[in-house]
């Protein structure tokens, strides 16, 4: 089973008095980029997070997102922290003998302080744990969708090798043709030049132009590359590179056969191949 690069997955959890959210965002990369984008709150367990990212990632660019909220209690009366109360409250009092005109603090202003409502809180090492949960989920979640879409993948690929076959078994067929008929047009001029179509002149020119438009090392190449790729298909994993490889000999190749060319159709069939090679390219970018 192949990977594509290419995947989202998205988790949230909700604790005492906050939530927690992670968002994982994959694409692809010539090598492994994570980027991590967590709240003050989480800065210590970066560290751990971007290995736990680095041993289930091989390559792309993966963006991990935690979002830390506070939340409203549904239930229960508010607390009230007293004793930040009355620091306020002092601090107030110094300000009104420094400055008599000053105005006073409102019952607003002062809910509002910093501390003075007393929120529910997670034990840093509780929040930690949780959110190393959440990204390994997210991870899980993450891998499911890189298989669904690399099974997607591995159908192109394939149908892509059974079209580059395909074009291989019309070439082929026509490559005695092609001789024959040269040899014949040869023939025939040297018959309307007053020369023998037999002489040493006629089989050297046969040699030379078999020599540059023979194509069955050619297509014998493409079709060992074509194996190849469903061998590596099969045997799955991180093989995005390979098949970059692969795809890059079998483009060479198709650009050989069309430069010995000499006719038509098999100058058409290099094309088509060409084609598919080209669209087997774009979609093994993608691959991990």
């Amino acid at each position: 089973m192949i990977l594509s690069m290419t995947g989202f997955a998205a988790v949230a959890a909700e604790l005492p008095g906050v939530s927690l959210a992670v968002e994982l965002r994959s694409v692809n990369h010539r090598y492994l980029d994570v980027t991590l984008r967590l709240p003050d709150e989480l800065r210590a367990v970066e560290p751990a997070l971007r290995e736990t990212l680095a041993g289930a990632l091989k390559r792309g660019k993966v963006e991990c997102r935690i979002a830390l909220n506070r939340t409203a209690q549904a239930t229960g009366a508010v607390a009230v922290d007293t004793a930040r109360i009355a620091q306020l409250a002092a601090a107030a009092s110094e300000v009104t003998r420094a400055v008599p005109d000053a105005v006073p603090l409102s019952v607003h202003e002062i809910l509002r302080w910093p501390g003075v409502l007393a929120e529910p809180t997670v034990p840093p090492a509780e929040l930690a744990a949780r959110a190393t949960a959440l990204v390994e989920q997210a991870l899980a979640d993450l891998a499911a969708a890189r298989a669904r879409e690399g099974a997607r993948t591995a159908a192109v690929l394939e149908a892509c090798c059974a079209g580059i076959e395909t074009q291989v078994a019309r070439v082929q067929p026509r490559v005695p043709a092609i001789h024959a008929a040269f040899n014949e047009k040869l023939a025939a001029r040297l018959r309307e030049a007053g020369l023998d179509p037999n002489e040493d002149r006629l089989k050297q020119e046969l040699a030379v132009f078999a020599t540059k438009t023979d194509v069955a090392e050619e297509l014998t190449r493409l079709a060992t590359h074509v194996d190849e790729v469903r061998r590596v298909l099969t045997a799955g994993g991180s093989v995005g590179k390979r098949l970059d490889f692969l795809a890059q000999e079998l483009h060479r190749e198709a650009n050989t056969l069309g430069s010995k060319s000499v006719d038509s159709e098999v100058s058409q069939a290099s094309l088509e191949l060409k084609v598919l090679i080209e669209q087997m390219r774009e979609q093994v970018q993608n691959v991990e």
